[in-house]
């Protein structure tokens, strides 16, 4: 067992809250809206560094001058995260306390692993590209400690390019292309990076998903992922060409059309699309092989058992499926939620 306890203040609807994890599986009980996945963004964030979905100030519990999360490990470690106005300042900050020690950030050697599994993560089959790349690239982010700093840098300068593009007219193209070539060099550089570190994490995948699919569902279907890149597969020179290329458009849209951001992963079952060939059991057996893998590829990687992190997947899934969940997860810390007792 990694975790033993955790104490979170003012976090989202949680005045004050406390849990004791005295078994390797614990279950959180309680009906919607009460709260239950925000002690799993709790705990994520003490373990990883950040929420898996939001940012700190819409964590913050209204009329709240700050927000707390202690985390104790059965080793004797404690992790305590710290959002609001920290030390009589008016400014909310962050701050991490390891063991006694002040950080703004959590440490890569404080950072444990985690699979977690959101009710929304069994319908990644027939989301948009939007919440795949999202789904990809939070798992990855796990898997690699330079692919999320890459990944932000990449945002912030697309993000960039994009403001500049509302702030010119047709009519000033010329002075544009002098100030955004630097962004779409940072575009270029970093995206083809992006793309090299999907490519290689999807074809980890693909050497195991099939037999991870076999061992859930007993039959010969064949699953496989597809990462659609938007145009071929290019170098950095090429990238950055097509950026500059495809500015006089960028312009007219008022945003950058082309890059990594609009990327996809495309499920395949049996050679053809499993959005719409694939049953809703079938699905779900896609689904359960993806998180069986991701659990095994970070294990591989950290030589760690991942903290897996269940919330209300157990009424989505049927007696099957439940069973082959925990028999995979057996040797991890698994903590749920649920709106009732599972049986």
């Amino acid at each position: 067992m990694i975790i033993k306890s955790i104490k979170i203040q003012n976090f989202r609807c949680h005045e004050d809250f406390n849990f004791d994890f005295k078994k390797k599986t614990s279950i959180i009980v309680g009906e919607n809206g009460s709260g239950k996945t925000s002690v799993l963004e709790a705990i994520y964030e003490a373990l990883r560094g950040r929420s898996f979905r939001a940012v700190d100030k819409d964590i913050l519990k209204r009329d709240a001058d700050y927000y707390r999360v202690e985390l104790d490990f059965s080793d004797g470690g404690k992790t305590i995260v710290i959002f609001g106005n920290i030390d009589g300042s008016s400014e909310l900050k962050k701050q991490f306390l390891i063991d006694g020690k002040k950080t703004t950030r959590l440490p890569k050697k404080n950072r444990y692993p985690v699979v977690l599994f959101l009710p929304d993560d069994l319908h990644l089959i027939s989301s948009s590209p939007t919440r795949k790349r999202d789904y990809f690239d939070r798992v990855l982010s796990e898997l690699d400690d330079t692919y999320l700093n890459i990944l932000n840098k990449y945002e912030k300068s697309l993000k960039q390019r994009n403001d500049l593009l509302k702030k010119y007219t047709e009519d000033g193209i010329e002075g544009l292309r002098s100030v955004i070539f630097s962004w779409n060099f940072m575009l270029s550089k970093y995206g083809v990076e992006i793309r090299k570190k999907r490519k290689r994490f999807i074809d980890e995948i693909n050497n195991r998903i099939t037999n991870t699919y076999h061992s859930i569902a007993d039959n010969n279907d064949e699953v496989r992922i597809i990462y659609e890149m938007q145009g071929d597969e290019c170098s950095e020179e090429e990238y950055l060409k097509r950026l500059e290329n495809e500015l006089q458009r960028d312009l007219i849209l008022g945003h950058t059309g082309f890059g990594v951001h609009r990327d996809n992963f495309i499920f395949l079952f049996n050679k053809t699309g499993a959005d719409g060939s694939a049953s809703r059991g079938e699905v779900r057996s896609i689904i359960l092989a993806q998180k069986f893998i991701e659990a095994e590829l970070i294990f591989n990687k950290t030589r760690k058992k991942p903290v897996v992190l269940l919330d209300d997947v157990f009424s989505e899934l049927d007696e099957k499926r439940q069973k082959s969940l925990t028999q995979n997860f057996k040797d991890n810390q698994v903590i749920i939620t649920s709106v009732e007792i599972a049986k």
